[in-house]
């Protein structure tokens, strides 16, 4: 046996709870809010810190908490703009060895050791996605965003790409090696599923013409198209099962 496993994974799962029960009880509190990403290390003289900071204050002044990594560099611009007018500035730290310190314009602030544990309250407790240039960890919310539109495990909510310099060149690669590929990765369908502008008035528009529409990620609760929305804001389906022949078939996604 591995005592590894016996002396520490056991424990790993409680701390991996608290995590979710503490980050459930706070975030459950902060009303609508958009989640902004963007690179920790953009300086302060930068137009995408400028960018931030504005379409968050923009935000905060039409009633959305911001939530953010809670780190410096874009996520610090963002939750300086809600700090500027008073808003809920939400930051969600990630410990990590370097790199990573909390900004000082947070009033809502959570701690994480788990990636995943944090990713989860970025995705429950927000009604749109704004992406501002970012590495690795940028790119994985944006994809991991249209992840769950494409597979119908979250409803359709409004993904934001701020900065058309930066993001024309990915989706320049998306149309060519995943739509036009032969067989093709996505459908052509897929690459509506966000928006690319520099116009920070129009983000706004298309995060507040969606308020309305986005679950509260509080409770279990059915849609009127009868599909059932779990805890975290996904929709939940159900395995694959065996017909009389005792091959797969894919159950139907959602309950009649």
């Amino acid at each position: 046996m591995n005592d590894n496993f016996v002396n520490e994974d056991p424990w790993r799962v409680f701390r991996i709870m608290s995590e979710f029960v503490e980050g459930f009880e706070t975030m459950a509190r902060v009303g609508p809010a958009v989640s902004i990403f963007g690179s920790a290390r953009t300086p302060r003289s930068h137009r995408y810190y400028a960018s931030a900071r504005k379409l968050a204050r923009m935000l905060a002044e039409s009633g959305f908490a911001i939530i953010t990594g809670g780190g410096p560099g874009v996520m610090e611009a963002a939750n300086r703009g809600a700090h500027d007018v008073g808003g809920v500035s939400v930051g969600l730290n990630i410990m990590l060895p370097s790199e990573q310190r909390a900004n000082p314009y947070t009033n809502v602030r959570l701690d994480f050791r788990y990636f995943f544990a944090r990713l989860v309250m970025f995705v429950k407790y927000a009604c749109s996605f704004v992406c501002v240039p970012g590495g690795f960890g940028t790119i994985h919310e944006f994809f991991n965003s249209m992840t769950l539109i494409q597979t119908g495990k979250a409803q359709r909510f409004p993904v934001v790409l701020i900065g058309s310099e930066y993001w024309n060149s990915l989706v320049k690669w998306m149309q060519k090696s995943l739509l036009e590929a032969r067989p093709a990765m996505i459908d052509p369908s897929d690459m509506e599923l966000f928006t690319i502008t520099d116009d920070l008035e129009k983000a706004v528009q298309i995060v507040q013409s969606a308020r309305d529409l986005v679950p509260s990620g509080e409770r279990l609760r059915m849609e009127s198209q009868g599909r059932l929305l779990t805890g975290e804001g996904t929709l939940l389906g159900q395995p694959p099962i065996r017909d009389h022949s005792g091959r797969r078939r894919r159950a139907r996604m959602f309950a009649e």
